[in-house]
């Protein structure tokens, strides 16, 4: 099932001008800006960027390939943003921790060299654990500061 819409358009070619924007290759994020902006207003999200080669007529019987640049959106159907659920925000942003708040990690026991370091190592290999120490604290953290339900 094709979830969504694609819209296609051309890439500015040209910057566009405005106050406090001075040189051009800051004309052209504007422009880029812009574009992309009022395309989000109407739920468009962007997709990709491509160049894409096109034959296009030269005179009156001959034809040449030039390259365009184009910009893909994309949105969710109309049938489908009506069943897609609002989801609250789980979790509230903190601010970011700083490198002392977090706890060291344990340092891992020297290799030692024995008879059994000739198997494979695939056989001496242990699970890893799924979230560094680190990880595994902020979650347990923010499990405490969650609202009992």
């Amino acid at each position: 099932m094709d979830l969504y819409e694609y819209k296609v358009v051309p890439a500015p070619s040209k910057g566009r001008k405005a106050r406090g924007v001075k040189k051009p290759e800051a004309r052209f994020a504007y422009a880029l800006e812009t574009l992309m902006n009022d395309l989000a207003a109407d739920r468009w999200e962007f997709w990709r960027s491509e160049t894409l080669p096109s034959e296009e007529r030269s005179g009156l019987r001959s034809t040449t390939t030039v390259f365009r640049s184009v910009m893909v959106f994309r949105r969710l159907k109309e049938a489908l943003v009506a069943e897609v659920p609002v989801v609250a925000d789980p979790l509230p942003i903190q601010e970011a921790a700083n490198v002392t708040d977090m706890p060291a990690e344990p340092a891992e026991p020297p290799i030692q060299d024995t008879e059994e370091d000739s198997a494979p190592a695939s056989l001496h290999a242990e699970k890893p654990s799924a979230l560094p120490a680190a990880l595994r604290n902020r979650a347990r953290a923010a499990k405490k500061d969650l609202p009992a339900e």
